[in-house]
């Protein structure tokens, strides 16, 4: 599995924890309101609001708020203009790092990642210093107990609909998808009837770095970090 799929599930399990933060909520209102805002306020021919749809509602989301975001995005409810970007950057022991954000003030969001990067052993570069490190993938994981009692089978379905590489570690399985075929795998998860437990086009590294355990634990609270800033909306690592 990616280096990212295990920070990300680590993570993951703090967000559920903290799930009815009006913090968390923020960010899910933000992807869902972003989706909208560049492919239409209908979940049915707009894949990604349908993702972000998806992910809001299981952590309990209520219904008026996620329809608020959309009708911001689709300019019904007010102005809400939220850009997408990329922060490039090193982390401790020099671990390459991407943070993607969804604001709508750059320049509070910026000043806030080069403040937590440089009060924790990092630093963010230029456009380019780390991209060339990673290669965008549609990602989706699922626990291992929703795998159908024909492996063999399921496998064949998935990989003709496109996927590149379906992998077990523990009680999770990823599949890796190239992006054009992401939403193709995903409706057939769904049309098998398989439940992701989380799922996105995400920045995967090309290699994994190894780092020690106090790299990891400097890098962990790092990504604690990131989590809590309302701007951010993933970020991706090589460190192993």
């Amino acid at each position: 599995m990616s280096g990212h799929s295990k920070w990300h599930n680590i993570q993951q399990r703090k967000g559920k924890q903290d799930a009815k933060r009006s913090s968390a909520f923020s960010k899910y209102t933000k992807g869902i309101t972003m989706a909208a805002q560049r492919g239409g306020g209908d979940p049915d021919t707009n894949f990604s609001l349908r993702i972000a749809i998806d992910k809001a509602k299981a952590v309990s989301m209520p219904k008026d708020n996620i329809d608020r975001a959309i009708k911001k995005g689709i300019g019904e409810d007010g102005a809400a203009q939220i850009e997408e970007v990329f922060y490039e950057a090193f982390g401790p022991g020099g671990a390459a790092i991407i943070v993607k954000c969804l604001t709508d003030n750059k320049n509070r969001t910026v000043a806030d990642i080069k403040h937590i990067f440089s009060k924790n052993g990092g630093t963010v570069g230029s456009a380019g210093s780390v991209m060339w490190m990673f290669e965008q993938l549609g990602v989706i994981q699922f626990e291992a107990s929703k795998l159908p009692a024909d492996r063999d089978s399921f496998e064949l379905d998935i990989i003709e609909a496109g996927a590149e590489d379906i992998s077990v570690e523990g009680d999770q399985v990823e599949i890796k998808t190239k992006v054009e075929n992401f939403g193709k795998v995903m409706n057939k998860l769904k049309e098998l009837g398989i439940e992701t437990d989380d799922s996105g086009l995400r920045y995967v590294a090309k290699e994994e770095m190894a780092i020690d355990d106090e790299v990891r634990e400097q890098i962990a609270k790092l990504f604690e970090l990131l989590e809590e800033n309302d701007d951010v909306d993933d970020y991706y690592t090589n460190a192993g």
